[in-house]
């Protein structure tokens, strides 16, 4: 299930991403001088931008059904990533990244939306892989 794979791995570092920001956000500093919150906000970026085709091809080489359905959900999580992606970006623009910045970043509701959307469909889509495996290994 390559194409899975590609959006289970996105996933990991948008989440890998957030954990640090959780982090960083309860340390009260009032910048980031080594520079490792742009760096992990760049990469939650990067594997943000085509994350909504990623998944759509997850479902369509998972086989899943009703394809409508997982359509109507892939295009809401198109929209909480554009939406995330622009609170990421806005961020990023500013010369210096306090904690308390991070802290308002983590509590966006376009962030924890996008969030929520991943939890659910990783579930998803790990949850039909290993079905797939365990009814190939029965044949």
């Amino acid at each position: 299930m390559p194409m899975a794979t590609e959006f289970l791995e996105r996933c990991e570092v948008i989440e890998e991403s957030y954990e640090f920001l959780l982090a960083y956000a309860g340390q009260g500093l009032p910048s980031d001088e080594g520079g490792q919150v742009r760096n992990f906000l760049q990469r939650a970026a990067d594997a943000l931008t085509g994350l909504a085709e990623s998944c759509r091809r997850a479902i369509r080489n998972s086989e899943l059904e009703p394809l409508e359905q997982y359509e109507d959900f892939c295009s809401m999580l198109e929209r909480d990533v554009r939406d995330s992606l622009a609170v990421i970006h806005v961020v990023l623009a500013q010369p210096s990244i306090s904690s308390q910045l991070v802290d308002n970043l983590n509590a966006s509701s376009h962030i924890r939306a996008m969030l929520t959307d991943l939890f659910l469909i990783g579930e998803v889509l790990r949850t039909t892989a290993k079905s797939m495996a365990t009814s190939a290994d029965q044949e």
